[in-house]
């Protein structure tokens, strides 16, 4: 899929065709679409194909011909996966008269600076329109940490009454996630402290303003990442500990009961023995059997309850 958007008359409107100091999005291009948008905008076809690999890492290069290429790690939330949030690579290409984005899937950050642009946005004013949609990543990426932190607190209120795995799943899923946004933004931090020290952006003191408050963002963001990674590994192993601890405590309850439960039965083995004479045993009239069960099991119920005290 390819749009194309301009600003017209200090809006955003979409347009049929590309035409000079237009944004050209492009989600999941097909060969032909790229081929249209290489040709028009005098690009490479390598470097679109490069920010459709899941596994390209955050990175600013300048080509050959002159054209500045960034890739950032941006967030998504995955439905098709267990884990609840991920991160993809976003190319983004300054070419001497478009701003071309390409990504692998579709993205609603990408939609909603489409439909919602920030105030001020110019398409014609390219690097300002670049650190834009840089803050935008930033404040996504605080957005979801939010979202996950919320989460991980409600699966943590079922898991205290809850007897099975989905929960435990869950916060894993969850663990996963903040690890994949902790490594993502840590590149994303790299390519912009490049882009700050280095010319792969021409900018005025308001752009390095601008530029600094999304370093900002994504700093904040790594610290939230990292925070609520270390409180979720830390509540994951208290569980296990519980987990643990009331499986010694039932194990424990089963030894005991299976040791005292040989009592009765050694001495009704000892009375079913087939010897003679039967005189010679001790309480060998068949009377006696109902009060030694009683005495036995007041006996077993006395040690369990008192001396170990499981009722608690």
């Amino acid at each position: 899929m390819i749009s194309f958007w301009k600003t017209i008359d200090g809006k955003m409107q979409r347009l049929e065709n590309i035409e000079e100091n237009c944004w050209i999005n492009m989600v999941n291009p097909d060969d032909v679409e790229i081929k249209k948008v290489t040709e028009a905008a005098g690009v490479d076809p390598s470097v679109l194909r490069a920010a459709l690999d899941e596994e390209e890492t955050s990175y600013v290069d300048i080509t050959d011909d002159g054209h500045t290429f960034i890739t950032l790690d941006v967030p998504f939330v995955d439905d098709s996966s267990k884990v609840m949030y991920s991160t993809i690579p976003l190319g983004i290409v300054l070419s001497r008269s478009n701003i071309i984005t390409v990504c692998l899937r579709e993205n609603t950050m990408l939609s909603e600076f489409e439909n919602n642009p920030p105030k001020n946005l110019n398409t014609f004013i390219k690097t300002k329109f670049v650190l834009s949609l840089m803050l935008r990543v930033a404040n996504r990426y605080l957005q979801y940490l939010r979202q996950m932190n919320r989460i991980s607190d409600g699966i943590e209120e079922r898991l205290y009454v809850s007897q099975k795995n989905k929960e435990i799943v869950e916060l894993l899923g969850i663990q996963k996630s903040l690890v994949f946004f902790s490594t993502s933004l840590k590149a994303n931090q790299l390519t912009l402290d490049k882009i700050l020290k280095g010319k792969a952006l021409k900018m005025s003191e308001d752009d390095m303003e601008m530029l600094e408050d999304v370093m900002i963002e994504v700093r904040q963001a790594i610290e939230m990442s990292t925070i609520y990674s270390n409180i979720l590994s830390g509540t994951m192993d208290a569980f296990a500990s519980m987990i643990s601890n009331n499986l010694n405590v039932i194990m424990k309850a089963l030894t005991i009961i299976t040791i005292l439960m040989t009592i009765p039965t050694m001495v009704f083995s000892y009375y079913g023995m087939n010897m003679e004479p039967l005189s010679l045993l001790p309480f060998n009239n068949v009377g006696w059997f109902p009060l030694l069960i009683a005495v036995t099991i007041l006996v077993v119920f006395s040690i369990f309850f008192k001396r170990h005290n499981f009722s608690k």
